[in-house]
């Protein structure tokens, strides 16, 4: 599903989620404006606006009610919003503070 910029509010976050395995299509209707694109390296990114951080924790919360483990939580920008999932290959390093 995709929401137009123009109906955002203005410290809406652009989030790129990540969780271990592949959600099957029933559960897109619980990530409202997000977009669930499965991954060759069998993730599946979730990826899309969120308006605020109660929103985030909301979503968080359906994250973890899918049952699959999260592997990362990543702001980006609006833009990112329509280029294609990175490659696992391609990603960079995790910063001191991503490290598990």
């Amino acid at each position: 599903m995709h929401t137009p910029t123009a109906n955002l509010a203005p410290d809406t976050g652009w989030y790129d989620i990540r969780v271990k395995g592949h959600l099957a299509p029933r559960w897109a209707t619980r990530f409202d404006a997000m977009t669930l694109t499965p991954q060759a390296d069998g993730t599946t990114l979730i990826r899309g606006p969120v308006v605020d951080q109660a929103a985030l924790h909301g979503l968080l919360q359906q994250v973890r009610d899918t049952g699959l483990p999260l592997v990362s939580v990543v702001q980006v920008g609006p833009d990112a919003s329509g280029l294609p999932p990175i490659s696992p290959t391609k990603q960079a390093p995790p910063t001191e503070g991503e490290r598990s």
